[in-house]
């Protein structure tokens, strides 16, 4: 698929991997929507030249209202990258007693069920598009989903569920014309790392096997253009991690 006659949207657009992928797209010529919760997001969007939704991904209205939204403004839709997530770290039993149920249970809805619920949703709008190929979406997990660590239970689970689901939903929606792909990344620089004291990056990126860095959010958003424009790429789930096998 040509990115620059795309019409994008992406979840958790306005931050980290997601804003990076908005801006790349954008770069590229697509016509991009960013789906948000942060009301704040208007302004990252406004300064790509980007539309806006603002959306909870675990509500299903919330999520038809902004596909609606970005159907009606960018006239349909080619694309949808997953980027919306939490981490918590929390241990199965802990100093204060058991994991907490309803941790576990809001990792679980936003980052798994908060994927597929937007994913659906959009693949219908996609499989309007009466074409060979209608659409390709790009899911985020991780590479927690393979190599988890203490304390990642609920965060591991939730992108396990993401990198399971890649194949069957490929397969479910090849007769739609639609590609589906996820990416596993290791360890990036996004706010929240970059936030940490440098010391503690530092150790981080020692743990990486080469490059010995933090991964930079520009190298998602470009293998996410990648897929997007490999039409032969389908139902995969591709680690980005430098090597990377946490301990």
């Amino acid at each position: 698929m040509d990115l620059s006659n795309a019409r994008a949207i992406v979840t958790g657009g306005a931050s980290g991997l997601g804003a990076a992928t908005a801006q790349h797209f954008r770069e590229r010529g697509a016509q991009v929507t960013v789906l948000d919760l942060n009301e704040d997001a208007t302004a990252f969007a406004d300064s790509i030249g980007a539309g806006f939704a603002r959306t909870d991904v675990t509500d299903e209205a919330s999520v038809a209202a902004a596909v609606a939204q970005a159907v009606a403004a960018m006239g349909g839709l080619d694309l949808c990258v997953n980027c919306a997530g939490i981490a918590i770290g929390e241990k199965t039993v802990g100093r204060d007693g058991p994991h907490r149920l309803d941790s576990f249970r809001r990792t679980i809805d936003i980052n798994l069920v908060g994927s597929f619920n937007v994913l659906r949703l959009a693949a219908a709008e996609m499989a309007r598009n009466g074409r060979a190929e209608n659409g390709v979406i790009v899911n985020t997990a991780s590479i927690a989903a393979f190599d988890g660590q203490a304390g990642q239970a609920a965060y591991a689970a939730s992108k396990a569920g993401i990198a399971g689901m890649t194949l069957p939903i490929a397969r479910d929606l090849a007769r739609s014309g639609i590609r589906v792909c996820t990416i596993a990344p290791g360890i990036f620089g996004t706010p929240m790392l970059r936030g940490l004291p440098q010391d503690v990056q530092d150790s981080l990126a020692a743990e990486v096997t080469f490059p010995k860095r933090l991964g930079d959010p520009q190298e998602f958003a470009r293998l996410a253009a990648f897929i997007v424009e490999c039409g032969y790429l389908n139902g995969e789930t591709i680690r980005l991690d430098g090597a990377l096998r946490m301990q």
